[in-house]
C-alpha cells in the first residue's frame, strides 16, 4: 500500500501563468515588489512581494515553508521534489493551491483564465512526476451556469491526473450547501472525483473582516461549518456516490461537532446515522499532535486521512508527518496503515 501525502502544496509562479494566450493575456498576474526594508502601507512588516491581479494586490510571500527547497515547493525542479518525497517515506502528494486559498477575482472571464492556466500547469507538472505528484483540480465556480464548459474543464484535469477538485469553506460569497453549487457535484459524482474543501475563504467580506493572523477564523472554521451545515441539510444524499474531504482544519472538533449534530437532528425529530461519516462518504485529514485513536473510534478508523502541508509553514505543517505517523506506538498499527494509505487511497480514487 503507498504511502499518500493527502495535503501537500504548490507554490505558484510565474510559470503558472505561462499557458495564457490570446485575449487572456490581459487577466495575466504581474509580479509587484515594494524596496526591501519599505513595506506597502498596511501590510505585514516583510510583505514586499505581490500579485497584481484584476486591479488587487495578493501577497506572494505569505506562509512559505522556508524548510523545503524553492525548486521543490515551487516545482520548477520536480526531481528534487520527488527526491524529497523519498526522503519522507512519501510515495505520493496530492497538491493543492496556495494563491486561491482566498478571493481573487469576481469577473468570471479572469478567474476562467487564472484557473485554466494554473490547470494546464498542474497537469504537466503531473506528467514530468511520473505519476507521484496528483492534484487537486480547480474548478470555474462563476461559470456554473455553463455546466458543460465546467465538465470540459474538469474532464480535461482528470485525464492528466487530478484525483480531487479544491474548494474553500466558503466559495464565490456563498455557503457550499446552495443549490448553486448542485451542477458541480452532479459532475464531480460523474467522474469520480471528490469535492475536497481545504482550508481556506473565498467570500471577501468574510476574509475581510478577520484581521491578520486570526486565521483560525478566516481559514479553518468555513471548512468545520461547511462539514456541519452539508450533513444537517443531508445534501451528501442528493449525490450519494460523491465523496467529500475536510482537509487542513485537523480533526480534533469531529467528536464536538458530531455530538452538536445529534443533538440538532434529534431536534428536528430525526436520528442521526450510526456511521454518519461512512454514511456521506466523508473523510477528514488529521494531524500528528491529535489524540487520533479516540477520533478514529468515533469517526470510524477508514475516514482519517493525513498531510504534510508541504511547501507551507502553518498550525497545520508537519513535514515529517508521515514518518511521526508511522512511529506512534499508542495506536494501533492498522490505523496508522489505513490513515497512510488505504482511506486516502479510497478518498482520491488511486490504486493501492
Amino acid at each position: 500500500m503507498p504511502t499518500i501525502d493527502s495535503d501537500a502544496h504548490v507554490i505558484e509562479t510565474p510559470a503558472t501563468w505561462g499557458y495564457m494566450e490570446g485575449l487572456d493575456l490581459v487577466h495575466q498576474p504581474v509580479t509587484i515588489s515594494t524596496p526591501a526594508g519599505e513595506p506597502m502601507e498596511g501590510r505585514a512588516q516583510k510583505q514586499t512581494e505581490f500579485w497584481g491581479i484584476d486591479g488587487r494586490l495578493i501577497e506572494r510571500e505569505r506562509n512559505i515553508g522556508l524548510d523545503t527547497d524553492r525548486g521543490a515547493r515551487e516545482l520548477s525542479d520536480i526531481d528534487k521534489r520527488l527526491a524529497h518525497m523519498d526522503e519522507l517515506t512519501i510515495d505520493v502528494q496530492v497538491l493543492y493551491p496556495s494563491l486561491f486559498l482566498r478571493p481573487i477575482t469576481r469577473r468570471p472571464e479572469a478567474e476562467l483564465a487564472l484557473i485554466q492556466s494554473y490547470n494546464l500547469w498542474l497537469a504537466d507538472i503531473w506528467k514530468a512526476g511520473g505519476g507521484r505528484l496528483r492534484w487537486a483540480a480547480m474548478a470555474p465556480l462563476q461559470s456554473l451556469g455553463d455546466p458543460g464548459l465546467v465538465r470540459a474543464e474538469l474532464d480535461l484535469c482528470k485525464a492528466n491526473g487530478a484525483c480531487g477538485i479544491f474548494m474553500c469553506g466558503l466559495a464565490y460569497d456563498r455557503q457550499l450547501t446552495e443549490p448553486y453549487f448542485y451542477p458541480l457535484y452532479e459532475i464531480a459524482q460523474d467522474l469520480n472525483l471528490p469535492i475536497c474543501f481545504h482550508a481556506g475563504n473565498d467570500s471577501a467580506a468574510v476574509h475581510d473582516f478577520f484581521v491578520d493572523g486570526d486565521g483560525l477564523s478566516k481559514f479553518k472554521f468555513p471548512v468545520i461549518g461547511t462539514f456541519h451545515s452539508l450533513m444537517l441539510q443531508e445534501v451528501p444524499a442528493m449525490f450519494p456516490e460523491l465523496r467529500w474531504a475536510f482537509v487542513e482544519t485537523g480533526s480534533a472538533w469531529l467528536p464536538y461537532v458530531l455530538g452538536e449534530l445529534s443533538r440538532r437532528f434529534k431536534r428536528r425529530g430525526r436520528r442521526i446515522p450510526d456511521d454518519p461519516m461512512g454514511d456521506n462518504n466523508f473523510y477528514v485529514a488529521c494531524q500528528v499532535n491529535e489524540d487520533i485513536e479516540y477520533i478514529a473510534g468515533i469517526a470510524g478508523h477508514d475516514r482519517l486521512v493525513v498531510g504534510t502541508d508541504y511547501g507551507h509553514h502553518d498550525t497545520s505543517t508537519e513535514i515529517e508527518a508521515m514518518r511521526l505517523m508511522k512511529e506512534k506506538s499508542n495506536i494501533a498499527p492498522e490505523i496508522i496503515d489505513n490513515i497512510l494509505g488505504a482511506n486516502a487511497c479510497a478518498l482520491y480514487g488511486l490504486d493501492p
